[in-house]
């Protein structure tokens, strides 16, 4: 049956695209929708920063008419330049059990990003790795949480079939909350404390107590990520865009912040209790009843979820991660709480795996990007 690809280039076709992988993942039990209104958001320049320094292109494949497959293209110049790189990136990758539209589709994403001049594709990466990362190669029976992606082992088929090769692997520790700290864990702890020399670690109350730290954090984050793979400095807007999105997601409990004596962050980091199963439930919409289903789910989570951390670099020999992991440790069990999901490590990431080790995690889902010369 012969098929069409065509360029995403009007709000019908947008949202053909945007609405495909609910169609591809029906009866998925592990698959999340995206919120749709972030969704519409994502791929509007107006309201996503990002698209303002990078090209991107979006390709849909039909089928009589039927929309059954899409990709997105990104160059992110200003990456780029940084990195002094000419690599273009392939990003929500989504077919049905056919390799032949995979193949068209990454074609043609090649062949834009070679009229571009880039000199490799890699992918599936969005436009920083704040967006989800890689295709799940492990784990596929496992729950999958906030900004992470969900496919089919076909996919991951598809893409060695075309000719990419492993760019980098990803972990995600799984952690049993322990009834209480180990001895271990608590002797390291109390010498950690014993040595702050002024140094305090805040714990919040109330969303309210969060935001005059919103900024100094993603700050914080530009300090200590700028070496770190597909990382994207946030300008002042972009922070204000990532603190929208996430904010209302937020349990104060859960962001803890070591700061120094002028109040300013040296290390930090953040959870949330997992939501996945309200926006399934929700099946991607906040209204007109989505958000209590979120909300619920916010409320009966046993599994947190960690999204983001950063220790500033001249601090990182001071323990503070183990003063943090066992802060979260306590938190969440008295959240009544029996799991944390470290989210995505990278896995040349070895001092922060053999924390995640010390509290007892155990790699249970791995993501892979993949690379291919032009």
């Amino acid at each position: 049956m012969s098929f069409k690809i065509i360029e995403v280039q009007n709000r019908s076709d947008l949202r053909k695209f945007i609405h495909l992988p609910s169609k591809i993942h029906k009866g998925h039990k592990n698959w999340i929708p995206p919120l749709y209104t972030e969704e519409w958001d994502f791929y509007n320049p107006s309201k996503n920063r990002a698209m303002a320094y990078s090209d991107t292109i979006l390709f849909l494949v039909l089928q009589d008419g039927k929309p059954v497959g899409r990709v997105m293209g990104i160059v992110n110049k200003r990456y780029n330049e940084i990195r002094g790189e000419k690599t273009a990136r392939f990003y929500n990758l989504e077919t049905y059990q056919n390799y032949e539209i995979a193949h068209a589709l990454l074609l043609e994403v090649e062949k834009w990003a070679r009229a571009k001049g880039m000199e490799r594709l890699v992918g599936p990466l969005g436009f920083s790795d704040k967006d989800p990362q890689g295709l799940l190669i492990e784990g596929y029976d496992e729950p999958i949480v906030l900004a992470s992606n969900c496919n089919y082992p076909y996919l991951v088929e598809f893409v060695n079939r075309y000719g990419f090769k492993k760019e980098i692997d990803l972990v995600v520790y799984s952690i049993t909350i322990p009834d209480s700290l180990p001895d271990f864990y608590q002797r390291i702890l109390k010498r950690v404390q014993s040595r702050a020399n002024g140094f305090r670690m805040l714990s919040f109350a109330r969303k309210s107590d969060i935001k005059p730290f919103i900024k100094p954090v993603l700050s914080l984050v530009n300090e200590t990520f700028a070496d770190i793979y597909c990382f994207n400095p946030m300008d002042p807007d972009e922070m204000e865009e990532l603190a929208e999105k996430y904010l209302s997601f937020i349990d104060p409990r859960f962001l803890k912040v070591i700061v120094n004596s002028d109040n300013q962050p040296l290390a930090f980091i953040l959870g949330v209790p997992d939501i996945c199963p309200g926006i399934q439930k929700s099946r991607g919409y906040l209204f007109p009843f989505g958000f209590l289903h979120i909300l619920r789910a916010m409320r009966i989570s046993k599994m947190l979820s960690l999204l983001l951390g950063a220790i500033h670099p001249h601090y990182r020999n001071l323990g503070f991660d183990t003063w943090m992991g066992a802060e979260m440790l306590n938190e969440a069990r008295k959240a009544g709480m029996t799991s944390i999901d470290s989210h995505l490590e990278l896995e040349t990431n070895t001092k922060m795996r053999a924390e995640m080790e010390k509290m007892g995690g155990v790699v249970y889902k791995r993501y892979r990007v993949f690379q291919k010369k032009l």
